[in-house]
């Protein structure tokens, strides 16, 4: 389901249910290279200027860029993971708080915008039983279309999963 169109009320709840299901009972070097490899051909296909990061413990995991995409592509995703990293939340979820309250990221906890990015593209990697461990960020499109493709990506990936097990 796309969120593209909703109000920030609707971002909230729709995202925080997104973060719930969104679960992985386990998640390494391989699982973020088939999620990667994923979105790399899902932006193939579409002809997306994105670039894509699957980042774990700190440790970037896989990283492309696709054509038309930009070194600043790059740096929005590191931006983006600090959002998910300080507040085991989205991107877009916490920019969508923020807007909701008439405030930004920036003012309400006193972060530079030149080092965290409250828009949309960058999702925690939630492993069960343990938490947020990591994010996987595209940037390159419009906020909700970038939340978007990430979601995509690991709903099917972990509909795939549950099916072989």
């Amino acid at each position: 389901m796309s969120l593209v169109g909703r109000t920030d009320k609707e971002l909230i709840k729709d995202i925080q249910n997104q973060e719930d299901s969104l679960v992985f009972g386990e998640f390494g070097s391989a699982i973020a290279l088939k999620i990667g490899l994923d979105l790399a051909a899902r932006a193939q296909k579409a002809q997306l200027p994105i670039a894509i990061d699957v980042t774990l413990s700190g440790q970037c995991l896989f990283h492309t860029a696709m054509p038309g995409a930009t070194p600043d592509n790059a740096q929005w995703i590191l931006r983006k993971n600090r959002v998910v990293e300080r507040f085991h939340h989205s991107s877009l979820y916490m920019g969508a708080l923020c807007r909701d309250a008439g405030t930004t990221l920036e003012q309400k906890y006193m972060l530079p915008p030149n080092t965290f990015a409250a828009f949309g593209g960058a999702f925690p990697i939630v492993l069960k039983s343990v938490g947020v461990v990591g994010t996987i960020t595209v940037s390159g499109l419009p906020q909700v279309q970038d939340h978007d493709l990430v979601v995509q990506s690991i709903a099917a990936y972990l509909n795939s999963a549950s099916e072989h097990s």
